[in-house]
Formats: structure tokens, sequence, C-alpha cells
């Protein structure tokens, strides 16, 4: 899209009328939550009635997209041109995708040309991928969800983005998001952008689709695109993976890059793969891994070999873990123990574990990250046109009424505005605390039972969407992994009146390979992903008591 001034793009986007490539909605948006209905109420079809024949959105993978291509039964420019009719048609149901990038075609006819001359540069090469809106692109708009960085876009491509291009990947679009990644208010809506209205849970339009990933994980269930890339600081990616269906991997800490991502926390912030199976998110995060495989610490680290994903290993002798989470209630709990006994069916020891120190990470995160947020996002601002620190931000929210047409409050910037500095001697010692707890939590309950991985729920069935109560998403699973810097990867699990229910795993430092291949077993036989109906609700929110 042409530069415009960043007055007449913040008056565009508040009107809801600057999305490019796609149409926006139809019929009336919710005043609440700004989704909006089909307009005629007629049923969304399944992306398994693709215009490509032989071709099921839904289910195939990278692997079967790259062995057609190669035989010459399919093209980049047609499968991508699929995809951005399937957006057409579909996105203005749920408002997933925030904009197309008008250049896709163009890199997918480069890719055609690769593929005729045998010259692909890798199992990416013409795969379509949506950003999150947080990930910088030189050539579309990255605003984090907010107007204050609805102007010009980035000068210059997030380092992942960089690897994607160099890759062979088409860039198909940016995705919604909680705005300012769910670090902005006490209370937020998940989902929610002053940029991008409200993303609907595909599988029950009324529900919420998590944050702060929201728009990568819905349009994946929805199938809108083969890949999308989410960030996390703690359950940005694997709880809109669980929630949505599909399958999310946050990965260790360093492995990927976060240059040029909208930060929360470098002690914490990764961006990582979402698909609709384990091989593709496998596949997507060699590439964004490329070759910056050093630990966060600086000592040497690699993503290790990926196993051949497509022939998924034996369960047997596997030893796992089971963190049940009663808090998330009793037919989350009962998906659970369903899923213990399948693993144990197939050969895997499942044995219940409860992770220590608990309690106090989630007494010291949110403090931490106050400090860490004020320092990251005020050298973000300082790159971008707009606010220039986190004080010219809040004032900003303050003078904009479209930022507070779904939640008011801004109550993290402020306070994140008069944390202590990161060179505090308090909160060194409390992210050095935070550090070493997290890590014994995982370590020492690894240790003990001999366990390949530890499982949990990644989350509730799906709360409603509302404005004025905000999320009801006290999940704690994510939060040893995410803390400490470890990977986790969640797949779906089951369903709990007819919303998804995804089963967490967590694994040791930089362990990203072996939990990708033991995720690939399990998603084989859990085999739980079924294809979103867009139900426009299933009754009272009795998911989970407050």
């Amino acid at each position: 899209m042409g530069k415009k001034s960043r007055s007449a793009l913040i008056a565009a986007l508040a009107a809801g009328s600057l999305f490019t490539g796609m149409s926006t909605s139809t019929g009336a948006p919710n005043p609440q939550t700004g989704a909006t209905g089909p307009g005629d109420g007629s049923p969304l079809p399944s992306a398994g009635a693709s215009p490509l024949p032989g071709v099921d959105l839904d289910t195939v993978t990278i692997p079967e997209l790259q062995a057609r291509m190669t035989r010459g039964a399919l093209t980049p420019s047609a499968l991508t041109s699929a995809y951005l009719r399937r957006i057409k048609a579909v996105n203005p149901k749920i408002h997933a995708v925030l904009r197309t990038d008008p250049t896709a075609l163009r890199q997918a006819a480069a890719s055609d040309v690769r593929h005729r001359h045998g010259a692909t540069r890798g199992p990416l090469d013409g795969i379509p991928v949506l950003l999150k809106d947080n990930v910088n692109t030189r050539d579309m708009p990255t605003t984090a969800g907010s107007l204050a960085l609805a102007g010009d876009p980035p000068d210059t491509d997030a380092a992942l983005v960089t690897r994607l291009r160099d890759a062979g990947a088409v860039i198909l679009g940016k995705t919604n998001l909680s705005e300012w990644a769910n670090f902005r208010g006490e209370k937020p809506t998940s989902g929610w952008s002053a940029v991008g209205g409200q993303t609907a849970n595909p599988y029950v339009l009324d529900r919420n689709p998590c944050g702060s990933s929201a728009g990568a994980g819905a349009a994946l269930a929805a199938s809108l695109s083969q890949v999308a890339i989410g960030t996390e600081t703690d359950g940005s990616i694997v709880c809109p993976a669980g929630m949505n269906g599909v399958v999310g991997h946050k990965p260790s800490l360093g492995l990927v890059s976060g240059a040029g991502v909208v930060p929360i926390s470098a002690e914490q912030d990764t961006a990582g793969p979402m698909a609709r199976n384990v091989t593709d998110a496998a596949l997507t995060l060699s590439v964004l891994a490329g070759g910056n495989t050093s630990r966060a610490g600086g000592s040497p680290g690699s993503l290790g070999p990926l196993n051949d994903l497509t022939h998924p290993g034996s369960l047997r002798g596997k030893r796992v873990g089971l963190w049940r989470l009663p808090s998330l209630g009793p037919a989350v709990d009962a998906v659970m123990t369903r899923t213990a006994e399948q693993l144990r069916t197939a050969g895997a020891e499942v044995v219940e574990v409860t992770p220590p120190h608990q309690a106090r990470l989630a007494e010291l995160e949110f403090p931490a990250l106050l400090s860490e947020f004020h320092r990251d996002i005020d050298a973000y601002l300082a790159t971008r046109h707009g606010p220039r620190n986190l004080g010219e931000l809040i004032e900003f929210n303050r003078t904009h009424p479209a930022e507070r047409t779904c939640f008011a409050g801004q109550e993290l910037f402020e306070k994140a505005l008069a944390a202590p500095a990161t060179t505090d001697p308090a909160y060194r010692a409390m992210r050095a605390e935070l550090r070493r707890l997290s890590r014994n939590s995982i370590d020492e309950t690894l240790r003990t039972h001999h366990l390949d991985a530890i499982a949990s729920p990644t989350n509730p069935p799906a709360w409603t969407t509302d404005c004025a109560r905000g999320d009801n998403d006290v999940i704690p699973s994510s939060t040893p992994a995410a803390v400490a810097g470890y990977p986790s990867l969640s797949v779906p699990a089951g369903f709990v009146n007819k919303l998804p229910v995804g089963l967490l795993l967590m694994a040791g430092d930089h362990q990203d390979a072996e939990l990708l291949s033991l995720g690939a077993a399990v998603e084989h036989r859990l085999d739980a992903w079924r294809a979103p109906g867009y139900l426009p609700s299933v009754g009272p929110d009795g998911s989970r008591s407050r």
C-alpha cells in the first residue's frame, strides 16, 4: 500500500476502512466486540472444498504440497491464489487477517520459476505465511494493533522475515492481535485491537480466540494460510493454538531472533511457528532459527536435527509427566484423563507431577516484566514514527478515543512507566530468582521422574468475548517454560462443548527438536483436530468458575 500521512492513516483505520487486498466485513458490527455476521447467515464451507484439485487446505502438509509442486501438479501461484480467495470469503466472519500483502502473487510467481527450474530454496519455497502484526515488514504497516504505529511501515524487515523471504516463503499478509500483545490494560479483551477490531474464534463465534497471537490462531483454524508466525512472552503462542485447535511452538529463548519484533521483554519474548500440524511447525522453525542458535546466556546451542516428522515415531517407552491443573475445570481434566489413557495405550508411561515454585513465579513475573517493558518498548519506539517513548504512547491513548472502544484501561503502561529501572539491584535480584526457580521447576521435575516431557492442559474452553468483563484467562501452564526460556508445544487434545482444548508439552533448554518429534507422535496418536463449525454460540459461558 502507498504511504499516506499518519493522520489520514489513523482516521482510515479508526473508521475500519483501510484493509488492503480484502473485504473487511459484511453485516453490521457488534458494538461491544466489533465482530460481524455473514450477512445472509449462510454456513461457511470447509477449506477442504478447495478449488485446487486433490488438495484439502484443512489437512495438507508442507511436504505434500512440495511433492505436488515438484511433480508440476501444483504451483505456488495457484496455492497463494487459493488462500487469498479463502481469506476474502471467510475473514469477514472472524476478522483474523488485517491485510494481505499486495505483492503476494508476485512473490508466488518468482517461486513458480524456481520450481520449474529445480532451484527451490527449501521446504518453505512458495508456501504462504501470515505474520502477526507486531513483526516488522518494510512494505506493510506494523502496528501492534495500535493506531499510534499506523503511519509509515518500518524501514527494515524483522530478522525472521528476512529468513522467510530468503527461504522463498510467500508473505501473505498480517494478522490481528491483542493490542500491544495484551500488555496495555489490566482487564483486556484478547483478540481486540484498535486497528483490527475483535477477532472471533472460528469454532464458536461469540467465544474468544485467546491472546495475543489471536489472529494467527484463528486464521490457521479457518485455513487462511499454511502457517503463521506468532509471538509469546507468556502463553501468547500456545494459548491461541490450544483455543483455536491448532499447533503452536514457543521456541527456546534465543533460537529465533527478536530483532524487529515489537517487544514486551527481551528476557522472555520469542517468535515462533503456528500451523495445523507439527510437521509444518517444525519445518517453519528450521527456517526461523537459521544461523541464530545461541542460547540466551551466550553459550553455543542449536536446534538440533529435525527428524522426518511425516512419519511420527513411536511413543513406546516415552515417559510423560501429567500436570493436571484442576483449576481449569472438571471437563478439561476429563480431556487430560482420556489423553493419558491414549498415550498409555500407545506404550508411553504417564505419571502425575506438580512442578514446584509456581506460586513464587506468579508473584515475581509481572513486576519484572513491567521494568523490562519500559526499557524495551522505549528502545523500539525510538526506531519508529509516532510516539517516541512510553510516556508519549500513554498520552496518545488518552487523546485518541478509538483506542478505548473496547476497553479503556492502560494500567500496565502506567505501572511500567513507574517501575524500577532494569539497572536497579532489586529488579536484578527478582529476575535472577525468576530464572532460577522457573528452570528448576522444569529441570527438577524432568530429572526426578525421568521424563521426556511434562504435559498439561494448554487452555480452558474459550470464554465468551466481553469487552466490559475482559478476559477470563489465568492459565498457569505456560508460565514455567515461558519464564525459563525453555520450549513448549501445544497440540490439539480434544473438545469441551465444541470448543478445542490443547495439550501443552514442555521440555528442557534447547530441546526443541526432541519436543517436536515427541509432539508429532502425540499428535498422531490423539488425532484430535477437527475443522471449525463457525457456530454463532453454544450457550452460556460455563467454561470456568471465576
